[in-house]
């Protein structure tokens, strides 16, 4: 390892990456995404001591070397550079780090809009590394009289990525290709019936997170009318895991004169606000979305979510190695961006599965589920899963796809 300046490149593009570690003024840690890197980042905050491992976990504090800038593409699936940086500073990760954008195409407004969120720096693709390691050095010297003691990382420490066992990857392949061609009629009928009821695509895809947290698009068939996405917030209140009510004003705010405000401003879901109402709605922001007889589902929807015929399109999904049959279930960013606590991101060092331990233990039994429980039991799923687990899992799922519940 050499003696140069310590990165974090947030990024797919393999060639820069490389570029900044073969100039021998950086060493590199790469993370393709950025909530790839959230992850990593709190990850490393933290040594885990696992003293029982069937009851608790006992954290301690580990402070590590540091890490001297983030380096981020402007243009990610999922969370922008922009987002990140916010998400960054609203839980008070590395503040005090350099953090530095790449463009690969000349984008004046964007320059613009960074420089106006307190990002370090703005380059053009055709960057000199020789160039960025003067400007690290420059902003950490200037940096260095406001920074505060901040808990560092160690960049040679492995992410630990999970990898799909031989013997499982086969499995999934063949039970795919298998229930495609079984189940093709019954999903040729489902696709003509949601189209008579309602118009629409009959599929559904959005983005989501799986192990390792890789972002995918994850297909469904349209259970929905096609503008749920735009009435999300009209059904927030009947979420199930919402435990708590939050002002929607600060009432410290309030207390001050116009134009006052009693923390910093920080964006969120578009809106400027001041960080400690921000904060509260995040903590009251539960990590999971369920909500009994959801208004937006069609009669066709509420009849293939019962009988989990709206998940077969997952079967693409596997073939193309993004799930497994069986697995934690892959969530939404929002929901994931929430899990940044290392007690739960463990989840994450998993399959991402059609089924799962969570599936067949809770899904529609009487009374609402916890976070915790659920959380518990990915947990307990990444720990502990084997092939042979797997397929007691397979054979339970079936006794639980029939709900008695509308979720």
């Amino acid at each position: 390892m050499n003696s140069g300046l310590n990165i974090l490149y947030v990024g797919k593009d393999q060639s820069v990456a490389e570029l900044f570690l073969n100039s021998g003024y950086f060493n590199v840690t790469v993370m393709k995404n950025p909530l790839a890197a959230i992850f990593w980042l709190t990850d490393n905050q933290f040594k885990i001591f696992d003293l029982d491992k069937d009851t608790r976990f006992d954290i301690q504090y580990e402070e590590k070397q540091s890490i001297d800038a983030i380096i981020c593409e402007l243009l990610l699936p999922g969370i922008n550079a922009f987002s990140f940086f916010r998400r960054l500073k609203l839980n008070k990760l590395y503040q005090k780090i350099p953090f530095i954008i790449i463009s690969f195409c000349k984008d004046y407004q964007a320059k613009k809009k960074a420089y106006s969120l307190g990002i370090d720096d703005f380059y053009h693709q055709g960057i000199k590394p020789e160039n960025i390691h003067n400007r690290i050095k420059l902003l950490k010297k200037f940096k260095s009289e406001f920074e505060n003691k901040t808990i560092a990382v160690d960049p040679n420490v492995s992410f630990n990525a999970y990898e799909t066992p031989l013997i499982k990857r086969t499995f999934d392949i063949l039970m795919a290709i298998i229930s495609i061609l079984v189940l093709s009629p019954l999903m040729i009928l489902t696709m003509i019936a949601i189209r008579l009821e309602s118009k629409g695509k009959v599929y559904y895809f959005s983005k989501r997170v799986g192990s390792n947290y890789k972002i995918f698009d994850f297909y469904k068939f349209r259970s929905m009318y096609h503008d749920a996405d735009k009435r999300l917030k009209e059904v927030e209140h009947l979420n199930q895991y919402m435990s708590e009510t939050v002002e929607e004003e600060c009432s410290e705010c309030a207390k001050l004169p116009e134009g006052q405000f009693c923390s910093p401003l920080v964006y969120y879901d578009g809106e400027q606000l001041c960080e400690r109402i921000v904060n509260k709605h995040r903590s009251a922001r539960k990590a999971f979305l369920k909500i009994k007889n959801d208004p937006r589902i069609t009669k066709v929807g509420k009849f293939i979510r019962m009988t989990s015929i709206d998940e077969l399109p997952q079967l693409f999904n596997i073939l193309q190695g993004d799930m497994s049959i069986v697995g934690n279930r892959p969530l939404p960013l929002n929901e994931a961006e929430a899990l940044t606590k290392k007690k739960w991101s463990r989840r994450f060092r998993a399959a991402a599965g059609l089924t799962g331990l969570w599936q067949v233990e809770n899904r529609g039994r009487s009374g609402p589920m916890s976070e915790q429980e659920r959380f518990a039991l990915d947990n307990y799923y990444a720990e502990h899963n084997s092939f042979w687990g797997d397929l007691a899992i397979i054979f339970r799922t079936f006794g639980a796809l029939l709900q008695k519940e509308n979720v």
